[in-house]
């Protein structure tokens, strides 16, 4: 085993932030650099390498690599483990991260080039520093994060706040070190009950569970006060988009999961570096949720022995990275590597696994590009008495429910990450149960609510396969000046024996704040009773629905705790105390008809 060399790396504003080095000898060799959050010599369930071993060790990883001919360089981010100054999240990792590299270029024992790796905020840290234009950034390896811009997927979506961020912040917070080093905060925060508070938004400054935390408290409430698109959300360090030109000319690969919350994130990276600059982009989409790379299930929802990463494809996660760095900077004869690597949800048997869980299956496809080569689109028009059709109704109608922000719908599973413990990611049967935030018995399904519209074709003749953007242009009235219309995509099963009521499989869901129906940038309220065209955009899945399969849609107004809720007043969420009844219409038919756009592939190949 490599033992490590502590260093401290200066920053242009004079802050030290400490690392590890890993090396064997003198020789000059390419650096591999992760930057993190949460403790450079801390083992992360996310850096699991294979299905059937043990999460490795930072050192053992490290030695892996210097083994294979790089050095290894693992850092503290700013105010975090060992690295002096104070701890924003996000916002101060450009700077940090070039000023790194810089550093890192001009030692002895690095030959100029450093590459970066690294999963989830170690993702976000890449895309923040490329922004700065390091000149010796060689690769980056961005898995499962990376913020093409995180107004749009990871912070807010549709202009709703995704509460995940409460969740990272309470649990993150409890291991601070301003908690560890203070057995009061440490106390206080681990006696606080986050699911309870869940129950007493809006959170008021020096009032909320984070009181004991001011730092943490701070940067999150500002992040949800800041509910318009502006100069916040345009920081480098959470807004890729506005500088991807600025990324030096390097080979990126893009990881992500179909139920992870960056996504559309992960697409964007791929697409638009591949667009900007000459080295080439990958883009590799598996079916777990957030870094869980190596099971075989996500939630209730189990997608067969080959969704396992180094199952499925035939190498370790340390030695598909070592073997992609290799191949991008020339040190192997060939590059194995295909543009576009994603996994198809569906094809399975249908019943129940060993483990309770439903048998979706799955299998890996290559491609060029994303969507799948042969892609074209499909819409689905919403009728009248829930049915859901390739042709456009003729006649106008429209349906109508009130929306509670007091009642919002339960989350159930779907692209969630850090949410414990008050939701979880993954496919699940979009039934409630006692694992449910928010859920009450007799548990019935979300489908029978008065607030879900739900929308459903009849049983498809054969196969169909959708992979690509999901999105719904939704005509729509409201009694209320603001409020929020949700939807999710359902592969919805026919009853069997080990699914008497058939099982309602999430696969993705999205948002739309409607105050924002002129522009992100500058809210509007809504005229009560007057018809919006709004576009309810949800993050691209790929899934295989089966003859007998139904694709399903619901409509709603929530999706509590993973978005906050609207209290339809119009105020900003954060801070409104006040809350009312909003009567929702969604229109169909005629001249206002509401339509699902899917993306659909006649035919792929394994």
């Amino acid at each position: 085993m490599i033992e490590p060399r502590v260093v401290s790396i200066p920053m242009r504003d004079g802050v030290e932030l400490v690392a590890d080095v890993y090396a064997s000898g003198s020789t000059p060799r390419t650096v591999i650099l992760e930057r993190t959050p949460y403790g450079r010599r801390a083992t992360r369930g996310s850096d699991q390498d294979r299905h059937d071993a043990p999460v490795p060790t930072p050192d053992v990883t490290s030695t892996f690599f210097v083994e294979s001919g790089y050095t290894v360089v693992r850092q503290d981010c700013r105010g975090r483990g060992d690295s002096g100054g104070t701890f924003v999240k996000y916002l101060n990792e450009g700077p940090d991260g070039a000023d790194t590299i810089d550093w890192i270029a001009a030692q002895p024992w690095c030959d100029g080039t450093v590459v970066m790796m690294g999963v989830s905020y170690s993702a976000h840290v890449q895309a923040a520093a490329a922004a700065g234009s390091p000149r010796a950034l060689a690769a980056t390896f961005m898995d499962s994060g990376g913020f093409a811009s995180a107004y749009e997927a990871g912070m807010r979506m549709g202009g709703a706040f995704e509460l995940k961020q409460v969740t990272w912040a309470f649990n993150h917070a409890r291991e601070s070190p301003e908690a560890l080093a203070d057995p009061v905060v440490a106390a206080a925060l681990g006696g606080t009950e986050l699911g309870a508070w869940f129950g007493a938004f809006p959170w008021k400054r020096g009032n909320s569970p984070l009181r004991f935390a001011p730092e943490y408290e701070s940067y999150l409430l500002d992040q949800w006060d800041n509910d318009a698109f502006g100069d916040f959300w345009k920081q480098p360090a959470i807004y890729a988009r506005g500088s991807y030109e600025d990324f030096p000319d390097a080979p990126s690969l893009h990881l992500g999961s179909w139920y992870d919350p960056y996504v559309r994130s992960t697409i964007e990276n791929f697409h638009r570096l591949r667009e900007v600059k000459s080295a080439p982009s990958y883009l590799l989409m598996g079916p777990w949720t957030h870094g869980a790379r190596t099971r075989t299930f996500a939630g209730d929802t189990d997608f067969g022995p080959s969704a396992a990463f180094d199952v499925g494809l035939g190498r370790s996660y340390l030695e598909f990275r070592r073997d992609w760095f290799d191949a991008q900077l020339g040190r192997s004869a060939e590059n194995t590597f295909a543009p576009v690597t994603y996994f198809l949800m569906g094809g399975g048997s249908g019943g129940r696994t060993a483990e309770g869980r439903l048998d979706h299956g799955g299998s890996w496809h290559v491609d060029e590009n994303w969507p799948p080569a042969g892609s074209r689109p499909l819409d689905l028009y919403l009728g009248p008495d829930g049915a859901l059709t390739r042709e456009r109704p003729a006649e106008p109608d429209a349906v109508t429910y009130d929306f509670d922000p007091a009642d919002p719908v339960p989350t159930i599973g779907g692209q969630v990450t850090s949410g414990e413990p008050v939701m979880v990611g993954g496919g699940f049967d979009q039934t409630p149960d006692e694992r449910v935030f928010g859920a009450v018995e007799p548990y019935l399904p979300l489908s029978a609510r008065a607030d879900v519209v739900t929308l459903r074709t009849e049983p498809l003749d054969e196969d169909l396969v959708v992979a690509g953007p999901v999105r719904a242009r939704l005509w729509i009235s409201s009694s209320a000046v603001d409020t929020d219309f949700t939807i999710k995509l359902i592969d919805e099963y026919p009853p069997s024996e080990d699914y008497p009521q058939g099982f309602a499989l999430n696969l993705t869901d999205g948002i739309f704040r409607c105050r924002f129906h002129e522009s992100f940038e500058r809210p509007s309220p809504l005229v009560p009773g007057r018809l919006y065209a709004i576009e309810v955009e949800a993050p691209d899945t790929a899934n295989l629905f089966a003859a007998g399969h139904r694709i399903r849609l619901d409509v709603s107004s929530s999706n509590f705790p993973r978005f906050d809720v609207n209290p339809n007043t119009g105020e900003p969420v954060a801070t409104d105390r006040t809350r009312c009844i909003a009567r929702n219409t969604v229109h169909l038919g005629g001249e206002h008809a509401s339509v699902l756009s899917l993306t659909v592939v006649p035919a792929v190949s394994g």
